[in-house]
């Protein structure tokens, strides 16, 4: 063999040497690129992550199923929250629209006849003050409403109930302050008043509006007469027959507003007080000499 061939021939490794190599390839030698390592699947950590998606999806749901966004189309967020507020519709309804009660407590002299009548209330020492402006409000209020004077529902009120209990309620059934009977009244008037007689506002509404219509029944201008004839039908004593000795009713309301009613009528008697400016004031009729 000549040189060159020789150049190119690899020599081939003596026995031990080749022992060597089989043995690194059994006992998994490194080498240089370093131990083969086996990846496998990471299941716990693919768990762990499941479950806290679930956590929070499920969180975003209940949160989102319980709060109402507010989106900007609906308008303001300050307009939204008051026309959720309990109250809220009356009070937008009130800077628009000028009402009877609005009207009725805006009238000059309603304030001076609601501190005359809470006054009186509270001498007649069954209520305290904070009663006496309460249904002191109300019943003045009514009075200018039905246009009759507030002695008159003071008297009715005193004579029918005299303890002013709003619970109050009759043998026959008639409730409240005024003593209005349900059966009577609840289907024409409830719609337009309400139900509950045993608030004293609502109360008021329905004697306020029944003693105007007992005394004025046919919308005409008033006689003197009218007073009693109307506080007689109120209290169901059209004939006298209705409840015993019924036709005392008007004296009874009288006393009760001469002796109770100082700061209402002062030293006015009860034509004075009730019925004179009911007719010359209230339905354009001078009246006649005479009391009521």
């Amino acid at each position: 063999m000549s040189d060159a061939t020789a150049e190119h021939v690899t020599p081939t490794p003596p026995p031990s040497e080749r022992r060597r190599r089989k043995e690194r390839r059994r006992d998994g030698d490194p080498g240089r690129r370093g131990r083969r390592v086996r990846l496998g699947f990471p299941f716990p950590q693919l768990a762990r992550d499941l479950v806290a998606i679930a956590v929070l999806v499920t969180a975003i749901i209940a949160i989102v199923s319980r709060v109402r966004p507010i989106y900007s189309a609906k308008g303001p967020l300050a307009e939204q929250i008051t026309q959720r507020m309990p109250g809220s519709a009356v009070v937008g309804q009130m800077k628009h629209d000028s009402t009877d009660e609005e009207r009725a407590v805006k009238a000059p002299g309603f304030e001076t006849d609601r501190r005359a009548f809470a006054s009186d209330l509270v001498h007649t020492g069954r209520v305290d003050s904070a009663r006496a402006d309460t249904i002191a409000f109300y019943a003045v209020r009514e009075a200018y409403i039905r246009g009759i004077p507030p002695a008159v529902i003071f008297g009715v009120m005193l004579t029918e109930n005299a303890v002013f209990a709003s619970n109050a309620t009759s043998n026959v059934g008639a409730v409240g302050l005024m003593q209005v009977y349900p059966k009577v009244w609840l289907k024409e008037l409830s719609s337009k008043f309400g139900k509950d007689l045993k608030t004293d506002s609502t109360n008021l509404k329905y004697g306020t509006f029944i003693l105007s219509r007992y005394i004025n029944a046919k919308g005409k201008p008033a006689v003197p007469g009218d007073v009693s004839k109307g506080l007689l039908r109120y209290n169901g004593c059209v004939r006298g027959t209705n409840t015993p000795h019924c036709s005392n009713y008007p004296s009874k309301v009288k006393t009760y507003v001469e002796r109770e009613g100082e700061s209402l009528c002062g030293d006015k008697s009860f034509y004075e007080c009730i019925a004179k400016p009911f007719m010359i004031g209230l339905l354009g009729k001078a009246p006649s000499a005479g009391g009521s």
